[in-house]
């Protein structure tokens, strides 16, 4: 693009932006010209370009579309995507976008599930992104990216258990609300996924204050556990720590309700929710 980079320091983001400005200055467009004829505010644009922003997926949809480019900017935005997130998640990032199979313990609706505005009412409070409006943006795109896996080639077998504390602890907005236990009900259809609820009524278990669990295993039998907290998280390869989360989690999975009565919970608390 005539330009020299170094391909081992540049960013995802980075190589997004120069794409999104070498596209632009080929097709003779000032940045003005290209909100005008795509409707997206110039400093947008401007902070893409820049690689300062990362967009929603459907923008680099639309921008594809305009200037004919198939699907590379969505390609290119697929790697970006994980750019929103922290160093220390990418490795477990990377590793949950190969597995085959996946098991997921929840305190809280797990982020491949949520909506994006659920996300983002999420995302917003002090203790998590903390950095302003833009940051949280970013993170909620990043969030709905990473949802992609759940679609995947090849479909990943993925099983959560999510703790009814989820259920019970609901957002501020009464559609957001709705959407959300919406979005649940019909992810617990689809046929790669399970959904289990654990129940207050089943008691103290191995994970109580301990934030979340998963369990991911690879196409070659390779397995690691992944733990995260409020401000932590752990990524573990060795055979006996993987083991004994998975013993954990089975333990777990027995004290959950079964899927079809998970399901009928779900409804429970959204006929309840709108009564």
């Amino acid at each position: 693009m005539g330009e020299a980079v170094d391909m081992e320091r540049e960013s995802g983001l980075a190589a997004l932006g120069r794409t999104l400005r070498y596209l632009r200055e080929k097709a003779g467009k000032s940045l003005g010209q290209l909100a005008e004829d795509t409707s997206y505010d110039k400093s947008y644009l401007c902070r893409l370009e820049s690689g300062k922003r990362l967009s929603r997926m459907a923008v680099m949809e639309d921008l594809d579309r305009y200037y004919g480019t198939g699907d590379l900017l969505v390609q290119l935005w697929k790697v970006a995507r994980y750019d929103g997130f922290k160093d220390k998640y990418k490795e477990f990032m990377r590793l949950e976008s190969k597995a085959q199979v996946m098991h997921k313990y929840s305190p809280g609706v797990p982020g491949l599930l949520q909506t994006e505005e659920f996300a983002r009412e999420a995302l917003s409070q002090p203790q998590t992104t903390g950095a302003g409006d833009e940051a949280v943006e970013e993170q909620v795109a990043a969030r709905m990216g990473r949802q992609l896996l759940l679609r995947g080639n090849p479909t990943p077998h993925v099983r959560f258990i999510i703790d009814e504390y989820a259920f019970r602890r609901t957002s501020t907005s009464t559609k957001t609300w709705d959407d959300q236990l919406l979005r649940i009900e019909a992810v617990a259809l689809w046929p790669n996924v399970i959904v289990q609820i654990l129940p207050f009524a089943a008691g103290l278990h191995g994970l109580m204050g301990k934030g979340s669990l998963t369990l991911l295993w690879q196409r070659d039998g390779s397995a690691v556990a992944y733990t995260e907290g409020d401000s932590s998280g752990v990524l573990m390869d060795d055979p006996e720590d993987v083991l004994r989360h998975r013993l954990t989690y089975d333990q777990l999975r027995d004290m959950a309700l079964p899927p079809s009565e998970s399901l009928t919970f779900i409804r429970g608390v959204l006929e309840d929710h709108r009564s």
